[in-house]
């Protein structure tokens, strides 16, 4: 299977990868506004969306897609969880979170072309998930919390159940439509 797994799954048309782009950018916007209000972060749906974006898109159109996100929200318009827009968003309790989303769409387009078996496809999306959260709780800790042990219980391990199923839902939403796109292109 691993000539499945290394031919592109979006299109080498660069429209076509401009639309995969955008198409991420706006599941990424719709994903913060699936919003379960936490401190010191909230509960969203835009790490399902950073690990689809990087397999889906690759590692280069991933990572455009979630800085294209990130420039519009910095720009002011209000694509962060809660409807929140701004630079202060970029220092504040979730920037850890939100540049960790540019490199595990990066690590995980990089990395998930490499199989095209569901073990590879769960271990590169698991990746993917402890990257974010590892960068997230890394900055609350050095910035905000000054306490590991509790930067890791609030920045980490509090996600990790409500993960388990968006990871689950990533692996089959990328199963299921890997092939079907593969056999397009």
């Amino acid at each position: 299977m691993k000539d499945a797994a290394l031919r592109p799954i979006i299109s080498t048309r660069a429209l076509d990868q401009v639309k995969g782009m955008v198409l991420f950018t706006a599941l990424l916007a719709v994903g913060a506004k699936i919003c379960v209000p936490h401190e010191p972060v909230p509960f969203t749906l835009q790490t399902l969306f950073v690990v689809l974006a990087g397999a889906f898109l690759g590692w280069r159109n991933g990572i455009i897609s979630v800085m294209a996100y990130l420039v519009l929200g910095a720009l002011g318009v209000p694509v962060f969880a809660g409807s929140a827009a701004g630079l202060s968003i970029l220092v504040g309790t979730t920037a850890g979170y939100l540049f960790g989303f540019v490199l595990a769409a990066g690590v995980v387009g990089a990395i998930i072309k490499a199989d095209d078996s569901l073990l590879w496809t769960a271990m590169t999306m698991f990746f993917g998930f402890v990257i974010i959260f590892a960068c997230g709780a890394f900055y609350l800790n050095v910035v905000f919390i000054h306490n590991l042990d509790v930067s890791m219980k609030e920045g980490f391990l509090i996600f990790s159940y409500w993960d388990l199923f968006k990871l689950a839902a990533a692996i089959g939403i990328y199963r299921a439509y890997a092939a079907r796109l593969r056999s397009h292109n």
